[in-house]
């Protein structure tokens, strides 16, 4: 807390800013995201947020990224001269899968296409028997033909991915080097490098992602580092992973899978934070951006996370994605921002998951956009002020928003303008109250029993009617609500997790080879931390995926400290019997477990945000104002207070109908709800 530290995060509408001075002092912006190259509006951003804030580049120690380029590869479709080699007899893993239909019932539904085509698939003679044995040498002939033949199909980025070699990567390495000898311009992956993990084609998924996004992602955080060199940063750039720890840019250069949702992460991260201070530990995370909303489960401060993430899901079905196998904050995302673009569909009003974006955005911006948006519903319903959207560095166009409606939602369904709008609000929540319900029921957690925070550009709009229709009680709205995200990147440690597949039951563990594979694995994720030159002890983690003998699906247990002898996997067992019977209601310790895959997390540098404080005393009248306000309640529009976010002091109470303006969101407090502004400025929402 030394030095000015910078956080910036990219989202499918906006990119926003924080910089903290080392008093604590926050200076915070916001900016349209640019596309195709995001960087611009990165760059342009920091430098409007340095001049402002008087300071220069040189005195900025830290920056931390968190952008959604990854995954916006992915699901686009951008990658191009990817390739795979695998086993010779394994060409299909990525199109065969599990073999599993995510709804039984529905003959119309479509797995993802494949990242790679066929024709880019090669294979080579070897086989890795699942003990680690070779059964089969490497064919170095068939490998070079191989080689060569994708090279000639235009193959410039080449994943790696052999049987077994999670276990045994000797014929791995090996092809490696033939590549690099064949094709020195061709980049590569190896599989047990990116996923040492059993469960073939969960590995070739995240090792193809893994190549698939690499040279995009590499040419982008060296632009983007080169740049802030050139104006001054003496310090190294940082990325968020999906876990929720960060690493150098240099790291993700090599690992790109790791940060496919960073973006993201940053704000459940933060989530945590704000749970911490309001003494409410068991939250639900609302994220809800221009683009998309996203939603997690907090526990005892810390969000859930899971090592079966997939891509790109269709309608939150699980097994409907590609597969990634890393550690990753649990996030349910949907199609469902203020950006996200209505229509009359089949005789009802339908919202998203198609955006608006950035360009042409919503039809309010008057920047070329003609279609009707959660936004323009919003500004029409009164909730948004025209003049004071982002801080008033974007007017809005009113007549536009309401004409959109009007032309696409009312006149096609014979509605009023009001009820449109209206309609279009509430069908954006109902998404959202659906995907709620997955981070939290289906989670074994009852949403009544959580606080809610809400943040984000559009969360605060959202938050408390999403609240209500789920039963929740309490709603956090932080100060700064809009770039919450951007705040959580400088509330990140810096981490690096590794996992390795080792199955064997508890009681035929062989604790010597347990303990020189967990060596290895400290050393790497050592390696990658110290890399970060963080201060400071590195603490290590570890924990194990565990299952009763014959089951499909794992459980992640804690593995104790020290020496892995006869008493530590004892330990390990009694906490797999613990948490089994908490989530499925019973155990069996008579049932025989085994260890399927081994884990382990280095942390180093756990940083103190300081958050600015409320003044105790208002900063002037907080009522700056009224306008006209949709509330259902109160049977259309009525005169609506609306308060000044800064001149709120600690301890002001607030009742609803009110709106509650800041520079980079805007709170809806609908009829009934009351709040309260704490130490910190964030106003503390009670629902009847």
């Amino acid at each position: 807390m030394m030095a000015y530290r910078i956080g910036f995060d990219v989202g499918g509408t906006f990119t926003d800013f924080v910089l903290q001075s080392p008093s604590g002092e926050l200076h915070i912006a916001k900016m349209l995201t640019t596309y195709p190259d995001p960087s611009e509006a990165c760059l342009a951003g920091l430098d409007e947020l340095i001049a402002k804030s008087g300071v220069e580049w040189r005195d900025v120690a830290l920056a931390v990224h968190g952008t959604t380029l990854g995954s916006n590869i992915v699901i686009e479709r951008k990658a191009q001269g990817v390739g795979l080699v695998t086993t010779r007899g394994f060409r299909d893993v990525l199109i065969i899968g599990r073999e599993k239909r995510y709804q039984v019932y529905d003959l119309q539904i479509e797995k993802p296409a494949p990242l790679i085509p066929r024709r880019l698939i090669g294979e080579v003679a070897e086989r890795v028997l699942a003990d680690g044995s070779v059964e089969r040498p490497l064919d170095e002939a068939d490998a070079r033909r191989v080689i060569r033949e994708l090279v000639a199909r235009g193959v410039t980025t080449l994943a790696i991915c052999l049987l077994h070699a999670y276990l045994n990567p000797v014929h791995e390495k090996r092809l490696a080097e033939l590549v690099a000898r064949e094709a020195p311009h061709v980049t590569v992956t190896m599989s047990h490098e990116v996923s040492p993990t059993f469960r073939e084609y969960e590995r070739t998924s995240t090792t193809v992602v893994n190549a698939y996004v690499m040279t995009a992602v590499r040419e982008y955080l060296r632009g983007l580092a080169a740049a802030m060199t050139e104006r001054g940063y003496r310090g190294r750039l940082f990325v968020m992973q999906s876990s929720g720890g960060v690493a150098t840019a240099e790291a993700m250069q090599r690992y790109p899978v790791r940060m496919i949702e960073s973006g993201p992460a940053a704000g459940a991260l933060m989530a945590g934070v704000y749970g911490e201070l309001v003494g409410h530990r068991d939250l639900i995370a609302f994220d809800m951006g221009g683009t998309t909303a996203k939603l997690a489960l907090i526990e005892k401060g810390r969000p859930y996370t899971t090592t079966a993430f997939e891509l790109h899901r269709v309608d939150n079905a699980p097994g409907s994605g590609l597969p990634v196998n890393i550690q990753a904050i649990d996030l349910v995302e949907i199609g469902a921002g203020g950006g996200s673009i209505a229509r009359a569909r089949l005789g009802v009003i339908a919202v998203g998951p198609e955006s608006a974006s950035s360009v042409p955005g919503p039809a309010c911006y008057g920047r070329g956009g003609a279609e009707p948006t959660v936004t323009d519903a919003n500004v029409v319903l009164g909730y948004i002020n025209p003049d004071y959207f982002a801080g008033g560095s974007i007017t809005l166009q009113p007549r536009a928003a309401a004409r959109a409606i009007d032309e696409k939602v009312a006149r096609p369904l014979g509605l009023a303008l009001e009820d449109a709008a209206w309609g279009i609000h509430v069908i954006v929540n109902t998404n959202m109250e659906l995907a709620t319900r997955v981070v939290s029921i289906e989670r074994g957690r009852d949403p009544r029993d959580l606080t809610f925070v809400a943040f984000g550009g559009s969360g605060p709009v959202h938050g408390c009617r999403l609240a209500r229709a789920l039963g929740i009680p309490r709603v956090i709205l932080p100060a700064a609500a809009g770039v919450t995200a951007a705040l959580g990147l400088l509330a990140a440690e810096v981490r690096f997790d590794v996992a390795r597949s080792y199955v064997r039951r508890l009681d035929a563990v062989d604790p010597a080879q347990l303990g020189r594979m967990y060596a290895e694995m400290t050393q790497q994720a050592m390696e990658v931390v110290r890399e970060s030159a963080v201060g400071g002890e590195i603490t290590v983690a570890r924990s194990a995926d565990a299952r009763y003998v014959g089951q499909g699906y794992e459980l992640t247990v804690p593995v104790p400290p020290g020496e892995l002898d006869a008493p530590a996997l004892a330990r390990v067992r009694a906490a797999f019997d613990g948490l089994y019977a908490a989530r499925y209601g019973y155990a069996n310790p008579s049932e025989p477990v085994e260890v399927v895959t081994w884990k382990l997390s280095a942390v180093g540098g756990s940083p103190r945000i300081a958050l600015a404080k409320a003044p105790t005393q208002g900063a002037g009248p907080a009522v700056k104002g009224g306008r006209r306000a949709y509330f259902p309640e109160a049977h259309g529009y009525v005169d609506t207070p609306v308060y000044d976010r800064y001149a709120l002091a600690a301890g002001a109470r607030l009742a609803g109908p009110a709106i509650v303006e800041e520079r980079e969101s805007t709170t809806v407090l609908p009829p009934g709800a009351s709040a309260s502004v704490d130490e910190y400025a964030n106003l503390l929402v009670e629902l009847p």
